[in-house]
């Protein structure tokens, strides 16, 4: 789909419009001027004065017309960015607006192209609105639907219950610890994620910088008095290296961080069952870890070999019965919606074989196409289910979860994720991943050790947020760890002195 855009004269509205396009067509291009070929045209106009009156007509090449307005009180600004991000956000009220008109595509998520859309409901509460009020400006200003709204309100209760402090830990932060390594990697994946055969001497530079970070990082945290909320082993796969690097590794974590045995919750990933050994789970109860992931993704094996995964079906149910046994008791299990070959029934078949193991929380994906996983970079090979199917299996997520005493408590959205729709992560309560809660409502600054782990940090009064990141791949990090620590440190330093200093 060609859109030509008349009367919008800034390239930044490319982005934004070229975002919301995406939501509707599979292949979009936007371009602000008046060009042939193209299958819409598109034209803005705005007055401002006291308010923002933004209206817009779309053209087709059938010569079908279509009109929008929309009109919004202009807010006091300081910056031309800040009076910019105003006409932006009327631009993209009218566009998706005339576009649904258009289509007769209803976005349940409205404008909204971000990750995080329940940030937008946490500001209304710690402003002091009621959930009415909440309710009826998201609806308005953003043009989300009352089914997303409710499910919003649902996810903050929920996460307000699990985390009653969560607008008061500022002055703590929570850490990730990222391992890079797998037995292979999937189609869909773009984290960083290196096969781990035959790399041992990679490995063993990779843990020595790993080892380094977490001893610097845990002199700094204990130096200043800061807690830890959370640990998070992510990756890649956690559980790929041996049970006697786990062991070392948690012996550093717990003489290094300040307080392990007070930090409210420590995860790890075991998402690939065919890491997962007696030993393993072993190590993990010996150091007072209990919460892991072990992900099917799916309970169809041609799917799992379509997507590169070489663990069997029953392989997840025999390592989970295992994991089980040797008294791991707050296990999630992650499924996907939409992967290559599925619709509602291989996806009701994976909710049944959950039946009959019930972990303690559920993280329903919808599949996203990743600019540079290997799915993406081969998308005719992969035929995936289109939005009204995703959509179903979606609700199946929802109706099955309910059923079975399962309460939603984590969203976040991706960039082409199928049907426009969302991950939401579902818990029985008091089973909730904390972790999930901090990194995606962003209440506090977040410690990225490893290789490919993004720190972000957010200074406590203004809610700023610096991202900084690690190298991604194995060789750069193990060349640069001293560096990045040393670098991460100095920004710690200033943002808890900013902190330090007006109180």
């Amino acid at each position: 789909m060609n859109i030509s855009i008349l009367g919008l004269n800034d390239n930044r509205y490319i982005r934004p419009l070229q975002l919301i396009g995406n939501l509707f067509f599979e292949e979009c291009s936007v371009k602000l001027d008046k060009h042939e070929g193209a299958d819409v045209v598109i034209s803005f106009h705005y007055e401002v004065s006291e308010e923002i009156n933004m209206s817009v007509q779309l053209t087709t090449s059938e010569e079908e017309v279509y009109t929008a307005n929309y009109r919004k009180n202009l807010k006091a600004f300081e910056t031309e960015k800040e009076f910019f991000n105003q006409l932006k956000y009327a631009a993209s009220h009218v566009y998706l607006t005339v576009l649904q008109d258009w289509t007769g595509i209803v976005q349940k998520w409205g404008i909204l192209t971000g990750i995080r859309p329940t940030k937008l409901y946490h500001r209304h509460m710690m402003s002091g609105s009621s959930k009415e009020d909440a309710h009826q400006a998201l609806k308005k200003d953003y043009l989300i639907s009352d089914e997303k709204i409710n499910l919003m309100e649902k996810i903050v209760a929920r996460q307000l219950t699990a985390i009653p402090d969560l607008y008061d830990l500022k002055k703590e932060v929570s850490i990730y610890i990222g391992i890079p390594f797998c037995p292979t990697k999937c189609a869909y994946c773009t984290f960083p994620a290196y096969a781990i055969g035959g790399k041992q001497g990679r490995v063993d530079s990779f843990l020595a910088g790993l080892h380094y970070e977490i001893r610097h990082m845990g002199e700094w945290l204990k130096e200043n008095d800061i807690k830890v909320t959370t640990v998070y082993y992510g990756g890649g796969t956690p559980t790929s290296i041996t049970a006697e690097e786990m062991d070392l590794l948690y012996e550093e974590m717990y003489e290094s961080f300040p307080d392990v045995s007070h930090i409210r919750e420590i995860t790890v990933e075991a998402g690939r069952p065919d890491t997962i050994t007696a030993d393993k789970l072993n190590v993990l109860k010996k150091w007072n870890i209990d919460r892991i992931s072990i992900n099917p993704q799916s309970y169809t094996q041609e799917t799992l070999k379509a997507i590169g995964r070489h663990h069997t079906v029953e392989e997840t149910i025999d390592k989970f019965h295992l994991a089980r046994s040797m008294g791991m008791n707050n296990i999630n299990m992650d499924l996907i919606i939409g992967l290559p070959n599925e619709g509602t029934t291989e996806f009701a078949h994976s909710l049944n074989e959950t039946k009959q193991l019930l972990p303690e929380s559920l993280t329903v994906h919808t599949l996203s196409f990743k600019r540079a996983s290997e799915m993406t970079k081969n998308r005719q090979k992969y035929k995936v289910a289109d939005r009204e199917e995703a959509e179903r299996m979606m609700n199946m997520a929802e109706e099955w979860t309910a059923d079975h005493h399962y309460e939603p408590y984590y969203l976040y959205r991706q960039k082409n994720i199928l049907g426009n729709l969302e991950n939401v992560g579902y818990a029985l309560p008091k089973q909730e991943s904390l972790y999930n809660i901090m990194i995606m409502e962003e209440m506090q600054t977040i410690i990225g050790i490893g290789c490919g782990a993004a720190s972000k940090f957010i200074h406590p009064e203004t809610g700023k947020i610096t991202h900084f990141a690690n190298p991604k791949d194995p060789k750069s990090y193990n060349e640069s760890f001293v560096e990045y620590t040393d670098k991460k440190i100095a920004m710690l330093n200033e943002l808890f002195n900013i902190e330090a200093k007006s109180i």
